[in-house]
């Protein structure tokens, strides 16, 4: 399915470049912030409180949150848990306050607005539990990464797994540095988006590589140059690319702009990522795998030989 066709190649790669330097730039800003400001992370990494309450009618989460942080406390969390009534709350550790005094004044805050509120249960969440979330989230990360160079040199050839890896791993600290700059909150669920967008920028690059490929094997194209080859891939691929990125990132806006809080840092990962991993598939990917020197005989293997019972070679 196409919505355009594009007859004129577009050059790419003649701006290739200067695109990398702008990604190399970025890339050193995102570092830059990691390694100064660092991440801020949620209580499911750090440790704090966690508060399950219960309302006979249906809750008002947003009242709710409202009320918490106007008591003082911020970074905190606040959804349905499990139905309409309950609601849990994440609260970050506080100094010189323990967990019994913040439930406390939590609940004298909610009682205040709504005497019907109801305490189901307080726990303490301990850093070790975040060290271990942090632990299994990075070798998650590992794993994927591991996983898409393998699944990459199989099905293409090296120097296309080597591109792609480092076109992904360009949105993933993209991505975090974002988070750093500007101290968004980092939880699982973000993590959860920084996972899915490797797997979405490497369907990108995957897309594109396939086509490098039947170019590369088209007769027709015989006497392009690489860079000239990388160009086709792209441009044919236009088409596709809007369709299926368009579409996404409608549906990810959405719950940026209607999802509420509990969603609003998962959707803005989601959605740096999707736009960052359209231009990484393009100016990082394809010219990564272009300098790197994929040919035609990279993906063509020359016909075997045949020696014919006489010794003669056909």
């Amino acid at each position: 399915m196409e919505l355009f066709r594009i007859k004129k190649d577009i050059p790419f790669m003649r701006h290739a470049l200067i695109f990398n330097a702008i990604s190399l730039l970025t890339f050193v800003a995102a570092v830059f912030f990691l390694v100064t400001k660092g991440l801020h992370l949620s209580i499911e990494f750090t440790g704090g409180t966690v508060m399950e309450v219960n309302y006979p009618k249906v809750a008002d989460v947003d009242g709710v949150r409202k009320t918490i942080v106007a008591s003082g406390f911020t970074d905190t969390q606040v959804a349905n848990f499990g139905t309409a009534h309950d609601v849990i709350i994440r609260l970050p550790n506080q100094k010189g306050v323990n967990t019994a005094q913040m439930s406390e004044k939590v609940m004298a805050s909610l009682k205040a607005h709504d005497n019907t509120v109801e305490l189901r249960r307080v726990e303490f969440v301990g850093p070790q539990v975040g060290e271990e979330l942090a632990h299994d989230g990075l070798a998650a990360l590992a794993m994927v990464v591991v996983g898409i160079v393998i699944y990459l040199a199989f099905r293409f050839e090296w120097k296309f797994a080597l591109a792609a890896i480092i076109a992904n791993l360009h949105d993933v600290i993209i991505i975090l540095g974002f988070f750093a700059f500007f101290q968004w909150e980092f939880s699982l669920t973000v993590l959860a988006a920084v996972l899915a967008v490797l797997g979405y920028s490497v369907n990108e690059s995957v897309v594109i590589f396939d086509r490098v490929r039947e170019t590369f094997r088209d007769r027709r194209y015989g006497k392009l140059s690489t860079a000239e080859v990388m160009n086709h891939a792209i441009t044919s691929t236009i088409s596709r690319t809007i369709i299926t990125h368009g579409s996404t990132q409608i549906m990810v806006l959405s719950m940026l702009l209607l999802g509420g809080p509990t969603l609003h840092y998962f959707a803005m990962a989601l959605t740096i990522g999707i736009c960052f991993g359209i231009y990484s598939s393009v100016f990082v990917a394809a010219a990564v795998a272009m300098w790197l020197g994929v040919k035609r005989e990279d993906l063509i293997k020359p016909p075997k030989e045949k020696l014919e019972n006489d010794g003669a070679v056909v």
